[in-house]
């Protein structure tokens, strides 16, 4: 767990982002949209193997809430949507690109 989240109190603002960030599925989301740019939600589901559509869909409420990415719902049949990273949320990727760098550089040493 990141440790802002148990330094803060509730109100505070990188209490929660931190704790979107940290979840599960937080992270791969972040990269992965960092990595391919704005993405249909299906495509995010194909990606993103192992995560359940529900965990999916909390996790991507969850970031846009904390305005780390944005939404964009199109008016055609069958509904589209797509997600992108606003600017916060690509300045919360780049550190974890390099955290997901440092572990895959250092995991043969277990």
């Amino acid at each position: 767990m990141c440790v802002a989240v148990t330094t803060c109190t509730r109100r505070c603002a990188l209490a929660g982002t931190c704790s979107a960030c940290s979840r599960t599925s937080g992270a791969p989301l972040l990269s992965e949209l960092r990595r391919v740019g704005r993405n249909a939600l299906g495509d995010l589901r194909r990606r993103l193997e192992g995560v359940s559509p529900k965990v999916l869909s909390q996790t991507l409420k969850r970031l846009e809430e904390h305005a780390l990415l944005s939404r964009t719902v199109y008016a055609e049949v069958p509904a589209r949507v797509d997600y992108e990273l606003t600017d916060l949320g690509h300045s919360a990727a780049e550190p974890l690109r390099h955290l997901r760098d440092w572990v895959e550089a250092h995991a043969s040493r277990d």
